[in-house]
């Protein structure tokens, strides 16, 4: 079995998104969290862990919430590069911190 284009679709929406510095926005906006991906490699593994650990697909493959996802992935991201934020509800002991 294959990844739905639906799955697909998501995924390559979040990469863009977090390639030109859009993703989560207005949760990152002036934050440069490339330059942390580019300190610390395994924070973009992880942020990409908590997108796809987010997903929930129907039962024909399609994506329901990718903002969420995306949302998610992004309070990861702010918390990493901002001491002073908390996501909510936290990450500690989530499954969708896992790396799988």
């Amino acid at each position: 079995m294959k990844l739905s284009h639906s799955v697909s679709s998501a995924v390559r929406k979040f990469s863009y998104w977090l390639a030109n510095g859009t993703a989560g926005n207005p949760l990152l906006e002036n934050i440069d969290y490339w330059n942390e991906f580019r300190e610390s490699p395994s924070l973009l593994e992880q942020v990409y862990a908590i997108f796809i650990n987010n997903l929930e697909l129907d039962e024909n493959g399609n994506v329901l919430n990718a903002k969420y996802a995306e949302q998610r992935a992004a309070q990861y991201i702010r918390q990493y590069c901002d001491a002073d934020y908390h996501a909510e509800p936290p990450f500690d002991g989530s499954d969708e911190v896992n790396l799988y």
